[in-house]
Protein backbone atom coordinates (compact mmCIF):
# COMPACT_ATOMS: atom_id res chain seq x y z
CA UNK A 1 0.00 0.00 0.00
CA UNK A 2 2.79 2.42 0.65
CA UNK A 3 4.44 1.72 -2.28
CA UNK A 4 0.95 2.16 -4.78
CA UNK A 5 0.86 5.45 -2.94
CA UNK A 6 3.95 6.66 -3.64
CA UNK A 7 3.15 5.87 -7.39
CA UNK A 8 0.24 7.76 -7.01
CA UNK A 9 1.38 10.74 -5.46
CA UNK A 10 4.07 10.81 -8.61
CA UNK A 11 1.48 10.34 -11.59
CA UNK A 12 -0.95 12.90 -9.16
CA UNK A 13 2.22 15.42 -9.60
CA UNK A 14 2.66 14.98 -12.78
CA UNK A 15 -0.53 14.60 -14.18
CA UNK A 16 -1.68 18.15 -12.19
CA UNK A 17 1.88 19.83 -12.34
CA UNK A 18 2.52 20.31 -9.00
CA UNK A 19 4.79 18.98 -6.03
CA UNK A 20 4.52 17.69 -2.83
CA UNK A 21 2.40 15.52 -0.73
CA UNK A 22 -1.10 15.46 -1.77
CA UNK A 23 -2.11 16.64 1.40
CA UNK A 24 0.63 18.88 2.54
CA UNK A 25 -0.07 20.00 6.41
CA UNK A 26 -2.90 19.19 8.84
CA UNK A 27 -6.57 19.44 8.33
CA UNK A 28 -7.76 22.55 9.89
CA UNK A 29 -11.19 23.50 10.83
CA UNK A 30 -13.02 26.56 12.75
CA UNK A 31 -16.36 26.91 14.46
CA UNK A 32 -18.18 29.74 12.20
CA UNK A 33 -21.16 31.56 13.80
CA UNK A 34 -23.39 31.60 11.26
CA UNK A 35 -25.17 34.76 11.18
CA UNK A 36 -22.69 36.81 10.84
CA UNK A 37 -19.31 35.24 8.83
CA UNK A 38 -21.04 31.89 6.89
CA UNK A 39 -21.55 33.84 4.38
CA UNK A 40 -18.12 35.23 4.38
CA UNK A 41 -16.41 32.18 4.50
CA UNK A 42 -18.39 30.83 1.58
CA UNK A 43 -17.53 33.60 -0.33
CA UNK A 44 -13.64 32.29 0.91
CA UNK A 45 -13.93 29.00 -0.18
CA UNK A 46 -15.50 29.51 -3.39
CA UNK A 47 -13.51 31.99 -4.60
CA UNK A 48 -9.98 30.13 -3.31
CA UNK A 49 -9.77 29.00 -6.98
CA UNK A 50 -9.99 32.22 -8.01
CA UNK A 51 -7.24 33.69 -5.94
CA UNK A 52 -5.12 30.94 -6.98
CA UNK A 53 -5.42 31.86 -10.56
CA UNK A 54 -6.86 28.49 -11.51
CA UNK A 55 -10.10 29.75 -13.53
CA UNK A 56 -11.51 33.59 -13.89
CA UNK A 57 -14.84 32.96 -12.52
CA UNK A 58 -15.33 30.90 -9.65
CA UNK A 59 -18.60 28.82 -11.15
CA UNK A 60 -15.44 27.55 -14.13
CA UNK A 61 -14.19 25.26 -10.94
CA UNK A 62 -16.19 22.10 -10.91
CA UNK A 63 -15.81 21.42 -7.54
CA UNK A 64 -16.88 24.50 -5.40
CA UNK A 65 -20.13 24.69 -4.58
CA UNK A 66 -20.59 27.91 -6.41
CA UNK A 67 -22.16 26.24 -9.39
CA UNK A 68 -25.05 24.79 -7.21
CA UNK A 69 -25.59 28.28 -4.79
CA UNK A 70 -25.09 31.01 -7.91
CA UNK A 71 -26.00 28.78 -11.37
CA UNK A 72 -28.54 26.62 -9.57
CA UNK A 73 -27.30 23.44 -10.94
CA UNK A 74 -28.45 20.78 -8.78
CA UNK A 75 -26.05 18.59 -6.59
CA UNK A 76 -27.01 15.65 -4.51
CA UNK A 77 -23.75 15.70 -2.11
CA UNK A 78 -25.02 19.35 -1.11
CA UNK A 79 -27.63 20.66 1.64
CA UNK A 80 -27.99 24.16 1.30
CA UNK A 81 -27.76 25.89 4.65
CA UNK A 82 -30.79 27.64 6.19
CA UNK A 83 -29.11 30.80 6.05
CA UNK A 84 -28.42 30.50 2.28
CA UNK A 85 -32.15 29.78 1.74
CA UNK A 86 -33.13 32.93 3.65
CA UNK A 87 -31.67 34.85 1.46
CA UNK A 88 -35.26 34.38 -0.95
CA UNK A 89 -37.86 32.28 -1.53
CA UNK A 90 -37.84 32.00 -5.48
CA UNK A 91 -34.75 30.05 -6.40
CA UNK A 92 -34.10 31.92 -9.38
CA UNK A 93 -34.24 35.19 -6.94
CA UNK A 94 -31.82 33.78 -4.43
CA UNK A 95 -29.44 32.51 -6.94
CA UNK A 96 -29.13 35.62 -8.29
CA UNK A 97 -28.61 37.08 -4.83
CA UNK A 98 -25.61 35.20 -4.37
CA UNK A 99 -24.26 35.71 -7.73
CA UNK A 100 -24.36 39.80 -6.76
CA UNK A 101 -22.47 38.43 -3.54
CA UNK A 102 -18.88 37.64 -5.97
CA UNK A 103 -19.26 40.81 -7.67
CA UNK A 104 -16.73 42.32 -5.90
CA UNK A 105 -13.75 40.56 -4.08
CA UNK A 106 -13.74 39.30 -0.27
CA UNK A 107 -12.72 42.43 1.47
CA UNK A 108 -9.05 41.99 2.46
CA UNK A 109 -9.88 42.08 6.40
CA UNK A 110 -12.60 39.42 6.32
CA UNK A 111 -10.06 37.35 4.27
CA UNK A 112 -7.22 37.68 6.51
CA UNK A 113 -10.04 36.66 9.95
CA UNK A 114 -11.02 33.65 8.58
CA UNK A 115 -7.36 32.70 7.46
CA UNK A 116 -6.45 33.56 11.54
CA UNK A 117 -9.49 31.29 12.44
CA UNK A 118 -8.10 28.26 10.34
CA UNK A 119 -4.45 28.65 11.69
CA UNK A 120 -5.16 29.18 15.07
CA UNK A 121 -7.84 26.68 15.29
CA UNK A 122 -10.18 29.23 16.81
CA UNK A 123 -13.84 30.22 16.54
CA UNK A 124 -15.06 32.38 14.38
CA UNK A 125 -16.83 35.08 14.90
CA UNK A 126 -18.11 38.12 17.43
CA UNK A 127 -15.86 38.05 21.00
CA UNK A 128 -18.64 36.86 22.55
CA UNK A 129 -19.53 33.86 20.90
CA UNK A 130 -15.51 32.93 20.66
CA UNK A 131 -15.54 33.02 23.83
CA UNK A 132 -18.78 31.02 24.68
CA UNK A 133 -17.15 28.55 22.36
CA UNK A 134 -14.01 28.28 24.16
CA UNK A 135 -15.82 28.04 27.78
CA UNK A 136 -17.76 25.47 26.77
CA UNK A 137 -15.06 23.43 24.96
CA UNK A 138 -12.74 24.38 27.93
CA UNK A 139 -9.85 25.54 25.85
CA UNK A 140 -7.95 28.60 26.24
CA UNK A 141 -8.40 31.47 23.10
CA UNK A 142 -5.98 32.32 21.53
CA UNK A 143 -6.12 35.67 19.77
CA UNK A 144 -2.51 35.09 17.53
CA UNK A 145 -1.08 37.59 19.76
CA UNK A 146 1.69 36.85 21.98
CA UNK A 147 2.44 37.63 26.00
CA UNK A 148 -0.06 37.77 28.62
CA UNK A 149 -3.52 38.24 28.23
CA UNK A 150 -3.86 42.04 29.54
CA UNK A 151 -5.32 42.22 32.92
CA UNK A 152 -3.36 39.60 34.03
CA UNK A 153 -1.52 39.52 37.48
CA UNK A 154 1.79 37.33 36.73
CA UNK A 155 2.40 36.70 40.21
CA UNK A 156 -1.15 35.18 40.59
CA UNK A 157 -1.91 31.90 42.27
CA UNK A 158 -2.15 29.62 38.89
CA UNK A 159 1.09 31.01 37.45
CA UNK A 160 3.32 30.39 40.95
CA UNK A 161 1.74 27.08 41.26
CA UNK A 162 2.22 26.14 37.03
CA UNK A 163 5.85 27.49 37.69
CA UNK A 164 6.85 25.24 41.55
CA UNK A 165 7.31 21.98 38.80
CA UNK A 166 10.16 23.69 36.97
CA UNK A 167 12.39 24.84 40.22
CA UNK A 168 11.66 28.46 40.18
Amino acid sequence: MQSLGRRYVQYANRFYRRTGSLWEGRYKSSVVQAESHLMACMRYIELNPVRAAMVADPGGYRWSSYRANGLAQPDARLTPHSLYLGIDADPASRCSAYRALFRRQLDAAAASEVRQALRLGMPLGSERFADAVCARLGIRRNTGKRGRTPGEDPTSRTALTEQQGFGF
